[in-house]
């Protein structure tokens, strides 16, 4: 299997496992989505990783597969291409992509279905469709243009150019840069934080942050308050509020 997911500690590893340089096949791809559907289902994964392991995240797409389709395969296989950056995407949990290496083209794709970025010092990032006389299409020209604006967005877009760590660090593109050898163990604690917390307030708090991008402000207000109520009625409300009148703040502890 050319992806894989490992679990320990409330943590999913989902680990793409394709030397040398983990280009993004269809078979990867299908691959991706089972693994990002079944870290939907799984109630022992409350927080996941996406790594592409000690040397490069994903360089992109398998550009000789590609190569020999033509208008009508791509048409058909389209659908699926996005469909399995969008079931990372829709993981109702929180992601934190481990970006070490190259993340071009497709890889670039994946970490930005992710909800944080951690890179390493050495890693470069891009969307070089364009240099292929193609763009971006496993949801990179959406994606992309709402993490760090349409401008830069186009910029990258436009020439196909790699950026490193510090310049995305600064446009936005990813979170924090940290050395090489830090980047799996940084996104690991990150998640595991996270996977402690209360899990259906952070679904909440992440579907109302993603829809409302999608919508006018008067809808997102509307999402938020359903969600908000709505977390009246868990158990985790009821902790954490007991928590916090009986031993103060951020010592609560959710099951």
């Amino acid at each position: 299997m050319t992806v894989h997911l490992e679990a320990a500690d409330g943590v999913g590893t989902i680990r793409l496992d394709r030397p040398p340089m983990n280009a993004l096949d269809s078979a990867t791809q299908d691959r991706l989505r089972e693994l990002a559907e079944e870290a939907t289902r799984r109630e022992d994964v409350r927080a996941v990783v996406i790594w592409g392991g000690e040397k490069v995240f994903a360089a992109g797409a398998d550009i000789k597969e590609m190569r020999d389709m033509d208008h009508a395969a791509m048409v058909s296989r389209a659908g699926d291409l996005q469909g399995a950056f969008t079931a990372v995407a829709r993981i109702p949990k929180p992601v934190v992509a481990a970006v070490t290496g190259y993340a071009l083209g497709g890889g670039c794709e994946l970490a930005l279905c992710a909800d944080y970025r951690i890179a390493a010092e050495n890693a470069k990032l891009g969307q070089p469709e364009i240099l292929l006389g193609l763009i971006p299409g496993a949801g990179g020209t959406q994606r992309l243009a709402r993490l760090v604006g349409p401008s830069k967005a186009k910029d990258l877009i436009f020439t196909g150019r790699q950026v490193r760590a510090d310049e995305a660090l600064s446009i936005g593109l990813v979170d924090r840069v940290v050395p090489a050898e830090e980047v799996y163990e940084q996104a690991h604690a990150w998640a595991a934080r996270l996977a402690a917390g209360p899990a259906i307030a952070l679904r909440a708090a992440k579907e109302s942050v993603d829809a409302g991008l999608e919508t006018d402000i008067d809808t997102g207000l509307a999402i938020e308050r359903g969600w908000f109520a709505g977390l009246f009625a868990t158990e985790d409300r009821e902790t954490g509020m007991r928590s916090f009148v009986e031993d103060g703040p951020g010592k609560a502890k959710f099951r």
